[in-house]
Parts: structure tokens; sequence; C-alpha cells
């Protein structure tokens, strides 16, 4: 839904311009080494884009969660895009090496600077502007912030909603295009098919409870597990697996699969020895952990898909990295793919598993999990309000001699 309130990259001369550019890099990281992820191949396109706009580009991103396996600096980042475009990674974000590389950027040239979440501020903007060195260190260095990451559009990080206050900001390619895509929820065809995986209930909880055009609800992955536990379902070992990932029994969740008819799966494959088993819910409680839904589920739902007007999907049915496990994923992926219905598929690891596996046939395939279910729940997301409301001119700048 692209709007005059959000003002795009397109209309504006780059020319010797330093451009902060807010991409989203942050992907799986497997033994040690990053994945090639879709959101990398996306905004690749968009750097070489900048760049061929002669525009002086400092790119900001993040890795993972302080703490987290996934938490690393951006080395990596910068040689998996310095294949396709020339780009240097700096790895300070507000010290003197980062100031003198942007200082230096010549016309056409990309510096990649350390992943932002190293910094506090990031995640936890100051109150006071001028208290958010983040801010201070760069926005008085540029002529432009452009905002590309719309899958963190739905954090108020200084990275997404600060700049803006200081800086000319407008939305990047990215997320024109990811905007443009979901427009097409305004008004959907019917019969409408909403399938939902992913780890986090309240997500897709608030986008069902914030529609009333969706016919076909199935669940499936840890939010269709949830599903059935707080029904009072007991699945042993996996039930326990649940609730060490803090995912309990909801009983709002239970009133609203009553409410809405909810699908939820009918066996699952489970790990035996590293093979798989598959078992109908009549056979838990087992000793045995859930990879993925079961053959039963997986032609139940492949009949409503092939009924559909219109296809949402968010988040996968099982772990498709293990080649034992991927059944479910790759049989929903295939049967979205080839039907007529306009079809929406999103999340990050959605995504990877599309890129994989190199299906093709999709209307859309989102880069974002969260802020894709917020924009859909009709709430509002801190990075595209803060586009509104963005200054003219550079309310920080500086003059600086080399």
């Amino acid at each position: 839904m692209i709007k005059s309130s959000y003002p795009s990259y397109k209309n504006i001369n780059l020319k010797n311009k330093v451009v902060l550019l807010r991409v989203d890099l942050n992907s799986p990281i497997s033994q040690g080494k990053v994945e090639l992820s879709k959101r990398i191949l996306e905004h690749i396109k968009t750097i070489k884009q900048i760049k061929q706009k002669k525009a002086k580009l400092v790119v900001l991103a993040h890795q993972g969660r302080k703490g987290g396996e996934d938490f690393t600096n951006l080395e990596a980042h910068a040689k998996m895009i310095g294949k396709y475009t020339a780009i240097k990674y700096i790895p300070d974000i507000v010290g003197e090496k980062a100031k003198e590389a942007i200082l230096n950027l010549k016309a056409g040239k990309a510096i990649l600077l350390e992943n932002l979440r190293f910094l506090d501020e990031e995640k936890y903007p100051p109150k006071n502007i001028k208290d958010n060195k983040i801010v201070m260190a760069l926005a008085p260095l540029a002529d432009v912030y452009i905002n590309d990451a719309f899958s963190n559009c739905h954090r108020a990080h200084t990275s997404m909603s600060e700049f803006p206050k200081v800086l000319p900001s407008y939305a990047g390619p990215v997320l024109e295009k990811e905007l443009t895509a979901l427009a097409k929820f305004d008004k959907i065809n019917h019969p409408a098919v909403f399938i939902f995986g992913g780890a986090k209930p309240e997500e897709p909880m608030n986008l069902i409870n914030s529609r009333k055009d969706i016919d076909y609800i199935l669940c499936c992955g840890l939010f269709g597990q949830n599903c059935l536990t707080s029904q009072g379902f007991d699945f042993g070992a996996q039930s326990e697996y649940l609730k060490g990932r803090g995912i309990l029994p909801n009983n709002r969740l239970k009133q609203m699969i009553k409410k809405y008819n909810m699908k939820t799966p009918v066996d699952f494959g489970v790990k035996n020895n590293n093979k798989r088993l598959e078992l109908k819910l009549n056979q838990f409680p087992s000793e045995y952990e859930i990879y993925d839904i079961g053959q039963d589920t997986i032609d139940a739902y492949v009949a409503i898909i092939k009924k559909a007007k219109t296809i949402f999907l968010k988040g996968t049915p099982g772990s498709f990295e293990d080649k034992n496990f991927r059944k479910g994923t790759l049989a929903l992926l295939n049967a979205i793919a080839s039907s007529k219905a306009y079809s929406f598929v999103g999340g990050g690891h959605t995504s990877d598993a599309i890129l994989e596996f190199k299906i093709k046939g999709f209307n859309h395939i989102c880069l974002s999990g969260g802020a894709m279910l917020n924009y859909l729940s009709k709430k509002k997301l801190p990075g595209l309000e803060a586009l509104k409301k963005a200054p003219k001119v550079n309310k920080l700048k500086i003059k600086v001699h080399i």
C-alpha cells in the first residue's frame, strides 16, 4: 500500500550524496557460516541500484541478538555481498574508523558498518536524540536516509525510527515492493486460505482476530502444535520441548480455534533414531519429538489449498533443513506455487526454504515475518510511521573538511 506519506527513493538525486541505507542482512548461520539468504540477495540489488546513482553509500544492518549463537560481526556478510558488488567492511559504527571511512567515500562506492546491535543504543534509543551516539555520530555526516528493511519496521530501533527524525528519509526498493504486495490484501478474492507455522503464537492470533475475510485457517509447525496443547492434548516429549521454548497452552488460542474453525494437524512426522516415523494423534503421548506434519495432514491441507483464490502462508510446516522432514514443507509450497490463486508467502525461514528448493510460481515472497503480520493486522509500524514525519533537510548537518 504505497501512500504519498512514504516518500520514495526514486524521486531524489543521490549523486555525490552520503546515503545511510538500512537493510536487513540478518540470516541463518549454519556450522559457523552465514547462509546466502533471499534477504541478502534482494538487498544486494538495492546496494547496486544506489551505487549506480553515484551515491556515497553507508550500509547499516544487524545480525542476530545479543547472547544468541547467531550474534556475529558483519565481516562474512560483506564478503558475501562483495561477490556481487564491491563493498568494504568497516569494523566500527560510531568511532573514528567509521567516521573516516564515511568522509573518504567516493561517489559510487559503498561501505558496510559493523553489526548495529553491538551497541545498546540500537535496540534501546535514548529518549533525547542528542544522547543517541549512533545518530549523533552518523547523521551529521549524511545527506539522506533510506529505509529498505521492511522486515524490521515493527521495531522502534535507532536505525529504524530515529534517523528519520533528523534526516530527509525515503522508502527503498525492497520496502516499496513489500508494501505493494501487501496492498493486495485490502480486498481479497475468496476462498481465502491462511496458513500459519512459526513459533510465536501471538502474531498469527492477532492477525486472525483483526480480519473478517479469512475462509480457511490451516495451522502447522510449532503454532499448530500449540493449538493442540492449548486444547489439552499431550504430545509427551514434544510437549516438554514446547514448554522449554516458552510455548505454553493458551486459553485465548483455545477459544479462537473453535470460533474460527481453525484446522489443526491430525498426524506428525517424528524422529526415531534419525529416521522419519509418522504417528497419528491417538498414538501420542510419545517419547519422540516432532519435526514435521504427517501425510494425512498434508493431503487435507493440499485439498483446501486447491480450492483457494487467495493464499497466505507464514512459516514452514516442519524442519525442512533435514531431508527426512521436508515432506510437509515441500508439499504445501508446491501446492501453493502450482495454484492459480494469488499467493503471498512470508517469513525469513519460508523464503530460505523456497530458495533452497528452487520453487517458482509464487506471486510474492515476503522477506518479513513479524512486520508483515503486524501490517496485515492493521498495526502501526514505527519504521513506516517515522518516514511520514521526516524533515526535508538534515537537522544535524555539519561542514566537514578532509
